[in-house]
């Protein structure tokens, strides 16, 4: 009898089921393993992982059975995607064929899979070309973020790189300029956000990351008139898309 078990529609149990996933192509976020499981189809696993160049986390027998439904995790559970990502260089190509300046969200500490998909949603209807996350510390294509983009996620490209800067200072090389979001910057009004442009979004509580932030060729504050200092990250994302929407529109 096959042991394939899942928790939920991104976690799969037991080491057949991880062990296909892998080979089937599916796209796997997140690897937990057992401490001390060091056998062969554990360590099998781990080849198609590193392959993958999957994050792997070792955690201990009591926490991988918090996240087991089953009981039966024989020590790996994986967190798989719901679905497809995109890479970026389809996204490109995506804003040749509408004849557009490029225009992506990229999105640093953003692990609340509810932001994530209402930032997929607001890049939709905002005219993104796609959203970029990075591969650590990022909420993945759960079911949470697919029915939170309500459907948007069926039509906007979402791409996940290794390295967020060097995806960055990539397409600067194919002339995108970056604008973060930050409190300390210019207001968004004075600064010009035409052009092919990227839109970095940080966590509501630390911002963007330093190297990502120095990266960025602009900061752009959103003027705020209440008694508290920050924004929820996909209301900022929106705020801020539709500035350079009302923009492009001028």
């Amino acid at each position: 009898m096959r042991e394939e078990k899942r928790t939920n529609e991104n976690m799969i149990e037991g080491r057949n089921a991880v062990l296909e996933a892998f080979r089937s192509g599916k796209t796997v976020d997140k690897l937990y393993v057992q401490d001390g499981c060091k056998d062969g189809p554990v360590q099998t696993i781990l080849r198609e992982a590193r392959k993958q160049d999957t994050i792997v986390q070792f955690v201990g027998k009591e926490r991988l059975s918090q996240l087991s439904e089953t009981g039966k995790h024989q020590g790996v559970i994986a967190s798989v995607a719901s679905y497809a990502y995109s890479t970026v260089e389809e996204m490109l190509a995506l804003a040749k064929e509408r004849g557009e300046d490029p225009f992506l969200i990229l999105l640093d500490n953003i692990e609340d899979p509810h932001n994530l998909g209402a930032i997929i949603r607001t890049a939709n209807l905002a005219g993104a070309h796609g959203v970029i996350i990075p591969k650590r510390r990022a909420a993945g294509l759960t079911a949470v973020v697919a029915k939170t983009s309500a459907g948007a996620l069926h039509y906007t490209p979402v791409a996940k790189v290794t390295n967020l800067v060097k995806t960055m200072e990539e397409l600067k090389e194919q002339g995108l300029w970056f604008v973060c979001a930050d409190m300390d910057g210019e207001r968004m009004y004075d600064l010009n956000l035409k052009g092919p442009i990227g839109l970095v979004i940080g966590s509501e509580g630390e911002g963007v990351g330093r190297l990502v932030r120095e990266t960025c060729d602009f900061v752009a504050s959103i003027p705020m008139k209440g008694q508290i200092s920050s924004l929820n990250a996909s209301v900022a994302a929106g705020v801020l898309a539709y500035e350079i929407v009302r923009q492009r529109l001028g």
